[in-house]
């Protein structure tokens, strides 16, 4: 890690869509990340108020020249939720600047109708694809379970991990697209890999912690201690 990596984690609610009562509800995070010394920004999940979160980053010098979504429910990239009551997200900001959305692609069907925004709105990927940001690399995860095209990133020692995983507990599999079978995979061999020094970011502040290491993570979450994908649909399948 280093001075020239740009982070920060935003929390809704707190840090923007201030006085937004589904926004301080929802405890979405999103966040904002990039090379200090070319500029270049994304934004991971930018719900609830776009104009607020492009404003932010201008503030620090640093341009948003892209927005990664995790998955396609509505309180990471907008739309309509709970059937009753609508976000602003990815299709607001795409309002105000034309950047590419970056997907895993079983998402593609799932968050075009969410979101409204037509094909080529967005970029699509495959697992393991490895974005560029000045001299930034980002790796992108396809960590299927919780939707069908759910995807952690992976930067500068950080795991950004959407509802993948959260620090205790993990995302929901009764949602449309939700697999519990895909989701045990994702848990136990996907994420496998991922050093137990590397920092989980959720997408959401569930847990008294905004972040903590895999090791941490892999030593207190309940979901992380099946070893058989019997004993952990027992346990968390639906």
């Amino acid at each position: 890690m280093s001075e020239r990596f740009y982070f920060r984690q935003l929390l809704a609610g707190r840090d923007f869509a201030v006085g937004d009562e589904i926004a301080t509800s929802m405890r979405n995070f999103t966040y904002a990340f990039g090379d200090r010394e070319s500029g270049d920004a994304l934004l991971v999940d930018p719900a609830y108020r776009p104009s607020e979160l492009v404003e932010m980053v201008t503030g620090d010098d640093m341009n948003v020249r892209g927005v990664i979504a995790t998955h396609y429910h509505p309180d990471h990239v907008g739309g309509t939720l709970m059937a009753q009551q609508h976000v602003a997200g990815v299709a607001e900001l795409r309002e105000m600047l034309e950047v590419p959305i970056h997907i895993q692609a079983p998402e593609l069907e799932w968050i075009t109708e969410r979101t409204g925004l037509g094909v080529d709105a967005f970029t699509v990927h495959r697992d393991r694809d490895v974005l560029k940001l000045g001299d930034v690399e980002v790796t992108l995860l396809h960590t299927p379970g919780h939707t069908p095209g759910s995807q952690c990133v992976l930067v500068q020692g950080r795991l950004l991990s959407g509802d993948t995983l959260f620090i205790d507990g993990c995302g929901r599999t009764d949602f449309p697209g939700g697999d519990a079978h895909e989701m045990y995979r994702s848990l136990s061999e996907r994420l496998a890999d991922i050093d137990d020094d590397t920092v989980l970011y959720p997408g959401h502040l569930y847990s008294p912690e905004p972040s903590l290491s895999m090791g941490m993570v892999r030593e207190r979450n309940y979901v992380l201690a099946p070893r058989s994908p019997e004993q952990w649909l027992a346990a968390f399948g639906t």
